[in-house]
């Protein structure tokens, strides 16, 4: 079985916290046995319990997106390399920890204008949270422009895998180091690195 019992979880919990956390999931679909990769935000709904987000209909990925077409989802939570430096035990050797949900699902277009613009409040209201410093209104006139070029959609979820893997093969005392390193390097500035990125 892979990934390794031990680094797999069940807890549904524990993936929607993922989800809300770091909501740009990367959809897969596939095309003549080629796959389509397109990186979205999505929001999960609790009320439904679905996946809903929205794709530019000049997407190619949209011809895959059908009514009932099966698609996978994947969050990918904070990762880090993990040195056996950090670890009491010896003889470890390096591994790189990391928190990973994968949603198994089925396509359903919202085709209605007035629920896609009602998904698209829906998605902001959560992105804004918990200042919501800006307010998407329905009657917003560009809303009526932009939704005729994005497709709403929900996915039914047929399955959720949880991929955490984080050291739980060690010991007490080595996965607490694991923890506090994955801590130290999500917390970690990465402004240098995005100035680069700006060519700044």
């Amino acid at each position: 079985m892979y990934p390794p019992p031990h680094h797999q979880v069940n807890d549904i919990d524990k993936m929607i916290a993922v989800i809300k956390q770091y909501p740009l999931g990367m959809l897969v679909s596939v095309k003549d046995n080629k796959p389509l990769l397109t990186h979205i935000p999505f929001i999960y709904n609790d009320k439904i319990g679905r996946l809903v987000a929205h794709i530019d209909k000049n997407n190619p990925q949209l011809e895959t997106l059908q009514d009932g077409a099966n698609v996978t989802v994947v969050f990918k939570g904070p990762d880090c390399y993990i040195s056996p430096s950090i670890y009491d035990s010896e003889n470890q050797l390096p591994t790189w920890n990391y928190i990973i949900v994968h949603i198994t699902g089925t396509i359903q277009l919202i085709n209605d204008p007035e629920a896609a613009k009602q998904s698209m409040i829906t998605m902001t209201e959560f992105l804004e949270e918990p200042d919501h410093k800006f307010i998407l209104h329905k009657n917003n006139p560009k809303m009526d422009r932009f939704v005729n070029y994005i497709q709403a959609f929900e996915i039914d979820i047929t399955n959720w895998e949880g991929k955490f893997k984080l050291s739980q093969d060690k010991s007490e005392v080595d996965q607490t180091n694991a923890k506090n390193e994955l801590i130290k390097k999500s917390e970690a500035s990465i402004s240098g690195f995005i100035k680069t990125i700006y060519n700044e």
